[in-house]
């Protein structure tokens, strides 16, 4: 079933590479998977079909040459009945295209054939092939009404013929029968196989839709990690790098040791920090294989090493934290991320030594996100980042909402509602 399925499908030549990148010698497929190809196919899309249905035309006249010759089925044809006997194979040339019209032209050929009396078996195939022809090209019903038709004509010339070759005729118009059924059969199982072919094809396409956009999302997931965790760390190392700087320039005679000491292990820390971020970050891109093996993902519990590092860069952070259940692993990784970013911004847009008040707590079926400062906000003219960007795709991912914004009393503020039951779609 497999094989005559794979016949259905369009190949170059009929060769069939291999699913390496060595190219073998091509092979021809066998003579059933050819027969069972030009089963399947629609012959009116099959490839050189006026050249084949002129052969084909050639062979039905020399076996009606051959019948009218050697078999006694009516008088034996003249000069008149040689030229509408081959005159009748003719329009099976373009049988494909216009299959009503040339089962039209054959019968008002062969109505003046079988009146003159000559032999009724001779053109029998040629009106066969015209038949299955309309049958396979067309609705059941308009085959229906056309055999019918074609029935009626028939059996009334023969009457004015011969009530015997009228009777005969509606003997074995069982035969008639038979060939259009079968063009039907044939064209409800090429519609059949081409149903199997369209679904195939649709569900590879989908996979590798689906396949894309896995990859988009993980590409996405990978640039949001990146900036939240180099934003941060840079920003932290930048405002304790400039704490040192002060301190060495504001009294070189009176050096406080001290405070350049503690300003230096912060950025020691906060490197190390970043490092093993980013090579849990960068072990996804090498890794090769399942896809879980992401490494431990932040929750809540690092709510406050960020808020100690902010402090650190000389924010003046006010925590609430009311969390009674645990959140599912994706959403405690988006909330981190979300109070990650709004610390950052915090302490690089708000002003010097900012008051920041970070909120969070559960209510039914939600984690509510809340960090608000009074600071005077980015600077106008500044080249937009990927800060308010990422913490919205955050949100998405867990299929929560973001607000962020200029507060109406002055500072800025960021509120977030994340759902606490992951549902499908989220990752």
């Amino acid at each position: 079933m497999r094989r005559s399925l794979l016949g259905a499908l369009p190949s170059r030549k009929g060769a069939f590479l291999p699913e390496d990148d060595t190219v073998h010698e091509t092979t021809r497929p066998r003579l059933g998977d050819r027969i069972m190809a030009a089963v399947n196919r629609d012959p009116r899309t099959a490839p050189h079909g006026t050249r084949n249905d002129a052969l084909l035309a050639v062979a039905l006249a020399v076996a009606a040459v051959c019948a009218a010759l050697f078999t006694h089925e009516g008088r034996h044809p003249d000069a008149l009945g040689w030229t509408l006997l081959l005159a009748v194979h003719v329009p099976i040339v373009w049988r494909r295209r216009r299959p009503l019209l040339v089962l039209a032209v054959l019968v008002a050929v062969i109505v003046p054939y079988h009146a003159l009396e000559y032999n009724h078996l001779a053109p029998t195939p040629v009106a066969y092939v015209a038949l299955y022809t309309v049958a396979v090209t067309g609705r059941p019903l308009r085959t229906v009404l056309t055999g019918a038709t074609v029935l009626v004509v028939s059996t009334s010339v023969m009457l004015t013929v011969s009530t015997h070759q009228a009777v005969e005729l509606l003997r074995t118009s069982g035969w008639i029968i038979a060939v259009l059924f079968c063009g039907i059969d044939v064209r409800y199982y090429r519609q059949y196989v081409a149903s199997i072919v369209e679904r195939a094809v649709r569900a590879e396409r989908t996979r590798e839709e689906e396949a894309r956009r896995r990859v988009a999302e993980e590409r996405l997931r990978i640039a949001r990690d990146l900036h939240d965790l180099l934003a941060h760390s840079i920003t932290l190392i930048g405002v304790q790098t400039s704490v040192a700087a002060h301190v060495l320039a504001a009294d070189p005679e009176r050096l406080d040791r001290e405070a350049v000491a503690t300003a230096l292990d912060d950025i020691s820390e906060t490197c190390r920090t970043a490092r093993g971020e980013l090579r849990t970050t960068l072990e996804v891109l090498r890794d090769h294989g399942p896809q879980d093996t992401r490494g431990p993902l932040p929750g809540l519990d690092g709510l406050p090493d960020l808020v100690a590092a902010a402090r650190l860069s000389g924010a003046r952070v006010e925590q609430d934290l009311r969390i009674r259940t645990d959140p599912p692993p994706a959403v405690g990784a988006a909330a981190y991320r979300i109070v990650q970013e709004a610390l950052t911004n915090a302490v690089r847009h708000a002003g010097p030594e900012p008051a920041v008040r970070l909120r969070l707590y559960d209510e039914p079926g939600a984690l509510r996100v809340s960090v608000t400062d009074d600071g005077t906000g980015p600077t106008p003219g500044n080249t937009p980042g990927f800060g308010l960007v990422g913490m919205r795709e955050r949100a998405r991912s867990v299929g929560g909402t973001l607000d962020a914004g200029p507060r109406p009393d002055g500072g800025f503020e960021v509120t977030a509602a994340l759902p606490l039951t992951m549902g499908k779609g989220t990752v």
